[in-house]
């Protein structure tokens, strides 16, 4: 997910593998004919539904809100701006980061307000975000997906800048610091039931389309550094050949009981995941994609991505895919047929989510300051039916579009309304 979060990490743990990037030629995305495949499989897509969604990300105040210390109004505008914003872009989904850090984007009776909205954790802002986002989308036929973060506690190591109420203070056993972060213990039976508890009770209350959650399990992982959960793995690590297969086991745990409790309390809310897009490389595994990645998400954030999907456990996963097609280490055009292969014969949507963000970023390979690039991965898709949307990191680009990449794809892609899948 800008930030230096999961998105920077991505690119991070991938630059510096190799030097190749840039976009190979693809075909132009506007003007010409539209050859029959095409119109056909432009005809599927919209008889069968197509996901357009943006993440609306409130961490470090990334997208929304602008900063803290604003006004209820002057809040409830700018939300409602970037709402606007999808609709003008012909989106049909926005999902809303509501529990960034252990807290909460709605009055919730297990942890505190969120610091983003009023610069003070625990304070009252004065009115309800969430409840309002609910509203206001399905008023402008938006879905709304809300976005929760399952372990991260804080962005910092020191338990006492938490509101004295806060559970990681309450129960500090419970709490494992780590890359000068805090993050709640996946394997404590305890901690897996209090974050499903508090995640849920927003579902309980409003009446979201879908319970998302990022790429953060077990978090990244930091040279040096180890995660300290030797008296959890011995109390609760036995049956298990090593600490690995009983981490990917606690995550696969919490996915599957998350799963079952949302259609129990809410029956038609999806539940979907977006993970980091490379679940292992061939090199490791031959179930594996074609990548060189630094990270493999089964073994480094013990998340066994492609098991969900074959199992469907998911109603839906989103794969961050935010490499360009043509970049030696992560190719998108080998990435995406990947993931449509293991969704093929599942009960798992596949949408794609793309680094919009990338897009005119100085920092980032040739291929990212061409305004077409993403157009090119939309095109790029359509010869993949398993791939049922695209969803964009994040509302500030959308907004913003420094060089008209999202332009772009509307201009090409996105011309007509569409609804998402059900």
């Amino acid at each position: 997910m800008g930030r230096v979060t999961r998105r920077a990490f991505a690119g991070a743990m991938l630059a510096g593998l190799t030097a190749a990037g840039g976009a190979v030629a693809w075909g132009a995305t506007t003007g010409g004919d539209t050859d029959e495949d095409e119109k056909a499989g432009a005809r599927r897509r919209a008889g069968s539904g197509e996901l357009r969604g943006m993440w609306l990300s409130t961490v470090t105040n990334r997208d929304w809100p602008s900063r803290t210390g604003l006004t209820a109004a002057e809040q409830r505008s700018e939300l409602l701006a970037h709402l606007d914003t999808a609709v003008r872009c012909r989106l049909n989904a926005v999902i809303f980061q509501v529990r960034p850090t252990a807290d909460a984007l709605w009055p919730s009776p297990y942890e505190p307000w969120s610091q983003y909205l009023t610069g003070v954790q625990g304070e009252d802002p004065g009115w309800d975000p969430l409840g309002t986002a609910v509203e206001e989308a399905h008023a402008r036929g938006l879905e709304l997906h809300a976005w929760f973060n399952p372990y991260r506690i804080a962005n910092h190591a020191d338990p006492t800048k938490l509101v004295p109420s806060h559970p990681a203070r309450e129960h500090p056993d419970w709490v494992v610091p780590y890359g000068g972060k805090l993050y709640y213990n996946p394997g404590l039976p305890e901690v897996r039931a209090f974050v499903q508890d508090a995640m849920l009770d927003a579902l309980k209350k409003y009446a979201i389309d879908a319970v998302h959650w990022d790429d953060y399990f077990y978090p990244y992982p930091v040279a040096g550094e180890v995660f300290d959960d030797d008296a959890t793995y011995a109390r609760y690590g036995g049956g298990f050949e090593d600490r690995a297969s009983w981490r990917r086991d606690n995550i696969d745990k919490l996915v599957r009981e998350t799963a079952a409790r949302v259609k129990k309390i809410r029956p038609g809310t999806q539940f979907g995941i977006s993970p980091f897009g490379v679940w292992r490389n061939a090199s490791t595994d031959s179930l594996g994609s074609d990548t060189q990645a630094g990270v493999q998400t089964y073994d480094d954030l013990y998340a066994d991505t492609r098991k969900w999907v074959r199992e469907g456990w998911m109603d839906y996963i989103c794969p961050q895919i935010y490499w360009s097609i043509g970049f030696a280490a992560a190719d998108y055009a080998k990435l995406l047929p990947w993931w449509a292969e293991v969704a093929e014969g599942s009960s798992t949507r596949l949408y794609v989510g793309e680094a919009l963000y990338k897009a005119g970023d100085p920092a980032q390979p040739e291929a990212w300051q061409d305004p077409a690039e993403l157009s090119r991965h939309l095109t790029f898709a359509r010869d993949h039916p398993r791939a049922r949307g695209h969803v964009f990191f994040a509302a500030r680009e959308v907004g913003a579009d420094p060089i008209g990449a999202m332009a772009r794809v509307v201009a090409d892609h996105y011309q007509q309304s569409a609804k998402p899948p059900r």
